[in-house]
């Protein structure tokens, strides 16, 4: 099924995540970050992932140490869903439009965490989330995954665009990397 169910408790975050890598883009996401939500959902849905998440967090600070251990346990339960990752595509791309954004965004599920991440986002916040935590997702995902990722910001002047973009961009590109497309490990190295 590639299914995997991931449950983090520090003192500043709770966390549950169940994700279904062959899933029908179906999320039921709560973290109290009303654009965060947003954006989770639109991973899934492109991403063709089923996923649950619940997380309460110490907002009242700010919402960095939901938004970071949220990335971590995405990340945990992708490498735990792929198992050995026997049979999948492991590479995915994508230059994706949103309205006057461009994002191009590269995956390879390669067992080396590497992020690279360009981008140039106009304001400090859309609605409640501060637009710095977009990264700081997007390498908490990587440092558990053990995927390299790019995220390289082409165009845009809209910052919410800019970050959808980026998500929509990462659930295309891992629709493909998960895809299987065989059996045999993706790696002349043999292993991944």
């Amino acid at each position: 099924m590639r299914t995997s169910h991931i449950e983090r408790k520090t003192k500043e975050t709770e966390i549950a995540l169940t994700l279904n890598v062959n899933g029908t883009g179906v999320a039921e996401i709560s973290t109290g970050v009303g654009f965060f939500d947003h954006m989770l959902t639109a991973l899934a849905f492109y991403g063709g992932l089923g996923l649950e998440l619940t997380a309460q967090g110490d907002l009242e600070v700010d919402a960095h140490h939901s938004v970071e251990d949220i990335g971590l346990c995405f990340g945990a339960a992708l490498a735990q869903a792929l198992g050995k990752k026997r049979g999948i595509n492991r590479y995915g791309s994508i230059l994706l439009p949103m309205d006057e954004a461009l994002i191009l965004c590269a995956v390879d599920l390669s067992g080396r965490p590497c992020l690279r991440y360009t981008a140039d986002i106009p304001s400090q916040k859309v609605g409640d989330f501060d637009t710095e935590l977009a990264r700081e997702f997007f390498q908490a995902v990587v440092n558990t995954s053990l995927m390299s990722l790019h995220i390289r910001q082409l165009d845009g002047l809209n910052s919410h665009h800019i970050i959808e973009g980026m998500f929509k961009a990462l659930g295309r590109a891992l629709r493909q990397a998960v895809a299987v497309t065989g059996g045999a490990l993706p790696s002349t190295k043999g292993v991944l």
